[in-house]
């Protein structure tokens, strides 16, 4: 059986399964620490019976006055362990304890253009494509083993455009936070 647990330090040396995947943004040992340190609760790992790690939820909350959201800076689950259900049972977890602690009006994340899987996955789950986000991601994602399409999402500077998608939660009764922008921002027009 599957269990959802707080992530723990000694994590940090267990999850090379789960990180070694293109698709999957790998932080530095301080970015993990930090989230680890200061939303302890949106930091989740899935575990297997044998102990080994599934996926996990790298998380926190953000923003201010009707910004103020669940923000997914990861949630990936290992190769052998998709198409199991684990990224909605990790998504989910997220968005209660984003209406039901912080209080929030949406939950958001950002996806590579390219990551056509993924958008159509989070779509599947109530998300929308609210902006997109011209050369958020550094270097194209799609690394040797990549789909042809990739390379249509690819700037000429090797950059790579980000969907901005969010859920709205209960706290934003008129769904406000997910009517789409109708033109793609820069990286540093956004607000955190």
């Amino acid at each position: 059986m599957t269990t959802i647990r707080p992530f723990e330090m000694s994590d940090l040396f267990k999850f090379n399964n789960i990180n070694l995947d293109h698709l999957t943004e790998t932080f530095n040992m301080p970015f993990y620490l930090t989230y680890l340190s200061t939303w302890p609760e949106a930091f989740t790992v899935a575990q297997a019976p044998d102990s080994s790690l599934m996926g996990y939820m790298l998380a926190k909350a953000e923003g201010v006055g009707t910004l103020w959201h669940g923000h997914v800076s990861a949630v990936t689950v290992a190769p052998t362990y998709r198409r199991l259900g684990l990224a909605r049972v990790l998504m989910d977890d997220l968005e209660r304890f984003s209406e039901q602690v912080y209080n929030a009006y949406f939950v958001d994340l950002f996806v590579r253009a390219s990551n056509k899987l993924a958008i159509e996955m989070y779509e599947k789950f109530g998300y929308v494509k609210y902006r997109r986000v011209l050369g958020y991601y550094s270097g194209g994602g799609g690394g040797e083993e990549h789909d042809d399409d990739v390379d249509d999402d690819l700037n000429a500077d090797g950059s790579e455009d980000a969907w901005d998608m969010r859920k709205a939660l209960k706290r934003d009764v008129e769904k406000l936070s997910i009517i789409p922008l109708d033109h793609p921002v820069l990286p540093g027009d956004l607000e955190w």
